[in-house]
């Protein structure tokens, strides 16, 4: 577990780019409350609520290995169902297996290095023998020209190494010199060549004396104590110039190193860290990595960070990558897949290019590729309650993994058509009774659990089906109504009728219509009435009453048409007296009106005429 958590905190970094998905898959969560997250560093990392531990620029990464989920710069993501996993793996399942031709002869090239570097085969031969062997490896597509980059490294540190040789063979000469320089300004003081000192006696020429031997001396050992300075100052250069070649030429290696681990390439790791010991042999294998770094490599591996911890972690990492495709590969047999998907996902995420997981066959991974595919439409599907969908994604995984575990999705889909159901009721009910606000309340809370609920969708489509339908009813009326086609809206009136119950204004004018209507629908059946007694003039006489009211009703103008052709006599008799009453002659008039009359006595519209007439010639009869 120790290496299973330190890898994921690593790969972290490479996903840095990505967006974090949520634990269920989609979208980060906040990160936890500032006391909780506080206390559980705490418990882990042993470091106070108020420090802040940084690793890579954010947050120290955190692993829960019971869900799989790593808490990262205040996002919480679960390591199997993120974009940049979830990419890299579907394209690894899709991809043909590594030939077992090419696998051998690359595995013999790394474990004769790896042989070759092992201390107790350790010789100056051996490790040219490695050396050489570099880029032998490199040429294999899987090795991705990492081997040249090794090669270069350790190539660099021996150039180095030269550097640093040429630099002592100058401190050794410069050594030397210094030496002559200390012999020869010795040599220079205890030259006497002033002579005798004067007596004591004379006080003033001993002093001068003494002054001008002090003068003599000083100007003697003045240019070797000059070049003794500048010997001292090359000395120190070059030390420090040597320090800093070696100090960088170790860095620029570990960086490599470290890149290798991040890139999960451990048996790079390997080659290196032993190449790293051999062409510095002084024993230092301390990483000169940041403090934030180096906190986190040593919290989650309990060591200081050095090269001997990432050589351990990268042999515990193919030790564990080996046992979790065997453990696939017998799972598979099973037939319990969601344990051998897991175990292959977690194997590929520790050890993507090692060889147990390269040679996986792609039938075998074609399998995987299935069911991971449906898992994470499943994930997808109830992230987004899309409950109709998740139910037959859980149907389809239960038909190829007897080990899945279907009771929280199906727990979920359940309690969503539960909830649901008993809303879209509440709406239902609301439809029926007009409350409007409750209606809308119930439905948008239908929808919130189950957006996709089929049933919602048949429920909202009934009730809003509804509401057009009266609202289309009602823009007919009115433009009926325009157009005073009220044959239309009578032929239509159960419609019409349903559509102004909630509107007084509607139903008084559509009340009109349907009573006018009626008036015209009583003219026309009486009026066949009297056609079908032989009476086609008393027939026409009565639609005509009506029609003078109602001139524009289509079914009406019809009727008086039809029998307009079978009173023909006697309707041109009543048009020739009204047309020759309008022209004032009354006599002609009177004569066509009487004739009307002879031929339907019962004549209304004949008799009025008559009796107009009458009026009109003899008044006095009044």
């Amino acid at each position: 577990m120790r290496v299973f958590t330190l890898l994921f905190l690593l790969m972290s970094g490479l996903a840095q780019a990505q967006s974090p998905n949520s634990v269920g898959g989609g979208a980060a969560q906040p990160a936890p409350a500032a006391p909780a997250q506080g206390s559980s560093e705490s418990s882990s990392s042993g470091q106070g609520p108020g420090e802040s531990s940084k690793f890579l620029g954010k947050d120290v990464p955190f692993l829960d290995p019971g869900s799989n989920t790593v808490t990262w710069d205040g996002k919480a993501w679960n390591v199997a169902n993120n974009r940049f996993f979830r990419a890299r793996f579907e394209k690894y399942l899709s991809s043909a297996g590594q030939t077992e031709k090419d696998d051998r002869e690359y595995q013999q090239v790394i474990n004769a290095i790896l042989d070759k570097l092992a201390p107790e085969q350790l010789t100056s031969k051996s490790v040219d023998e490695a050396w050489g062997l570099l880029p032998k490896a490199s040429n294999f597509a899987i090795d991705a020209k990492l081997c040249d980059s090794l090669a270069n490294a350790v190539y660099s540190v021996w150039l180095a190494k030269n550097e640093n040789d040429r630099l002592e063979n100058a401190n050794a000469a410069l050594e030397r010199q210094r030496e002559l320089l200390t012999w020869n300004a010795s040599a220079s003081v205890s030259d006497g060549s002033l002579g005798v000192a004067p007596s004591a006696k004379d006080a003033a020429a001993l002093k001068i004396w003494q002054q001008e031997k002090q003068m003599t001396r000083d100007l003697r050992m003045q240019p070797y104590v000059a070049r003794l300075a500048d010997v001292e100052t090359m000395l120190k250069a070059n030390r420090l110039k040597r320090e800093a070649s070696e100090l960088q030429s170790k860095i620029q290696f570990q960086a490599l190193i470290l890149d290798y681990f991040l890139q999960r390439r451990f048996q790079h790791v390997l080659m290196a860290t032993r190449f790293y010991r051999v062409v510095y042999g002084d024993g230092d294998n301390k990483l000169y990595v940041g403090k934030e770094s180096e906190q986190s490599i040593t919290k989650i591996s309990g060591a200081p960070p050095t090269l001997g911890v990432l050589d351990s972690l990268s042999s515990e990492a193919i030790r564990d990558v080996d046992e979790g495709v065997e453990a696939f590969n017998f799972l598979l047999d099973k037939k319990e897949m969601a344990g051998a998907s897991d175990r292959l996902g977690e194997a590929f995420a520790v050890g993507e290019y090692m060889p147990s997981v390269r040679n996986v066959p792609r039938e075998k991974k074609r399998q995987v590729l299935e069911f991971t595919r449906n898992n994470f439409e499943l994930l997808s599907a109830l992230e987004v309650k899309d409950y109709s969908k998740a139910e037959e994604l859980v149907k389809n995984i239960q038909a190829v993994a007897k080990d899945f575990d279907a009771s929280k999705p199906l727990a979920a889909i359940e309690t969503a058509r539960t909830v649901s159901s008993m809303h879209l009721s509440k709406a239902r009910n609301a439809a029926v009774s007009g409350d409007r606000a409750t209606l809308e309340a119930e439905l948008k809370a239908a929808t919130e659990i189950w957006p996709r609920n089929p049933e919602l969708a048949k429920i909202s489509s009934s009730i809003f089906s509804q509401a057009d339908v009266q609202q289309q009813a009602l823009v007919d009326l009115d433009r009926l109504i325009s157009q005073k086609n009220y044959r239309q809206i009578f032929d239509d009136k159960v419609r019409y009728i349903a559509a102004t119950a909630l509107y007084p204004e509607k139903q008084q004018q559509l009340g009109k219509i349907m009573e006018n209507m009626q008036l015209v629908e009583s003219g026309i059946i009486r009026a066949n009435e009297i056609a079908k007694a032989g009476n086609y003039a008393g027939a026409w006489e009565s639609v005509e009453q009506v029609f003078r009211k109602f001139p524009d009703d289509n079914k009406l103008n019809q009727v008086r048409a039809d029998l307009t052709t079978e009173a023909a006599e006697f309707v041109r008799s009543l048009r020739a007296a009204q047309q020759l009453e309008d022209k004032d002659q009354y006599g002609s008039s009177l004569a066509w009106y009487l004739k009307a009359q002879s031929l339907y006595p019962a004549s209304e519209f004949a008799g009025e005429g008559v009796q107009r007439l009458v009026g009109q010639i003899m008044p006095d009869r009044k």
